[in-house]
């Protein structure tokens, strides 16, 4: 399971250094793609595979999913780890994520997520007031 909150940041060349436990838990090659809330997500090839098959199950005629198809698979891509345990982020995803040079990595059960560290900062200041009321509508779900 991928958790925890680690800062990094992405050198002039576009490599950001994974954590060696979640590098531990991706395996030799993964895929990044666009995530939503503008941050990145990480995933091992099982799960990617995982997820790739529930969205090819999604029906064509719908626009919604065509679209939201689209947004996961034209950002996918797959990447290694260099043996210093950097991954070199694609331009296009670093642009779509703002990530410069100040990145928040964390692990969130069977993904990772990269997200510039004030976008993240401001998305917990903005959450934190409500978590209570999100667990309690959670409640429904069987959580």
């Amino acid at each position: 399971m991928l958790m925890g909150e680690y800062l990094h940041t992405i050198d002039d060349k576009g490599r950001l250094i994974l954590p060696a436990k979640f590098r531990e838990e991706l395996g030799e090659n993964f895929i990044v793609t666009k995530g939503l809330d503008n941050c990145l997500f990480i995933y091992e090839k099982k799960e990617w595979d995982i997820l790739a098959s529930k969205l090819k199950q999604l029906p064509l005629a719908k626009p919604e999913a065509r679209a939201f198809v689209r947004f996961f698979f034209s950002g996918g891509a797959e990447i290694s780890c260099d043996k210093q345990g950097r991954i070199l982020l694609p331009n296009t995803l670093r642009e779509y994520a703002q990530l410069d040079k100040d990145v928040t990595v964390i692990g969130v059960s069977n993904r990772i997520e990269l997200w510039n560290r004030s976008s993240w900062d401001a998305y917990n200041e903005k959450i934190a007031p409500t978590v209570a009321q999100i667990a309690e509508s959670l409640v429904d779900l069987g959580i």
